[in-house]
């Protein structure tokens, strides 16, 4: 699909990869942008529409599908990332929650938002994943459990949507420039650099986005005989 006269639809817009996303499909000539997330008015870019949504409230996702019936490009980036060990006292609780933003509420939002779309032709489904769908890094299993679920889930949707001309990729990253590796001494990717690229592959037809070379070497190693979740 193209961007230019898209209506996009953004999940956690307010700020990182989402912002990025909002202001790269406005670039992109976006016919409208709405720019979701839970307080609408942490929502400062200008040209967009505010809309309140928590991922994991049906309400919220009805109210938002019932706003925004003209969508043809979703983009599931709204996630949360809880460090914590898999022995401490609130590990399952904590993996519960990221479950429920990063995989639960990504399925919501793109059942909700499929009938939409292929009443408008089709359109597609950019789904915000992580290296780390590969791979697990200590501290973080329930995050990586929660995208390696979502990477899943991705496939069986692009699968089932195929037939009424919905197509569904896939965006795989490492760290980001991002208030959630704020602190992280490690290289970062810039998330306006991610966005375009993530766009620009997906208006090429691309199923998946591999954006920096730690999702490609990750990716890379899986069918190696060292696979780099092997650790």
């Amino acid at each position: 699909m193209q961007i230019s006269n898209a209506v996009v639809f953004i999940t956690g817009a307010n700020r990182g990869l989402g912002l990025a996303f909002a202001r790269a499909a406005l670039a992109a000539g976006a016919a409208k942008v709405y720019a979701a997330a839970r307080d609408p008015a942490s929502i400062t870019l200008p040209g967009v529409v505010p809309v309140a949504l928590d991922v994991t409230d049906p309400a919220h996702i009805a109210a938002a599908v019932a706003q925004c019936a003209d969508v043809t490009l979703l983009i599931n980036n709204a996630g949360i990332s809880l460090p914590g060990t898999t022995q401490a006292p609130d590990a399952v609780a904590a993996a519960r929650r990221s479950f429920d933003t990063n995989f639960f509420g990504l399925w919501s939002l793109t059942q909700a938002f499929a009938p939409v779309l292929q009443a408008n032709g089709g359109g597609a489904v950019l789904n915000v994943l992580s290296a780390l769908s590969w791979v697990t890094l200590p501290g973080l299993a329930g995050y990586s459990a929660s995208k390696a679920a979502a990477w899943a889930l991705s496939n069986g949707l692009r699968a089932e949507l195929r037939s009424q001309g919905t197509q569904v990729t896939s965006l795989h990253v490492g760290y980001m420039d991002t208030d959630m590796t704020r602190g992280l001494d490690a290289p970062k990717s810039s998330p306006d650099a991610v966005a375009r690229q993530a766009l620009a592959e997906l208006e090429a037809g691309a199923f998946e986005v591999l954006a920096d070379d730690v999702s490609r070497q990750i990716k890379a190693s899986l069918s190696s005989a060292t696979p780099a979740y092997a650790g």
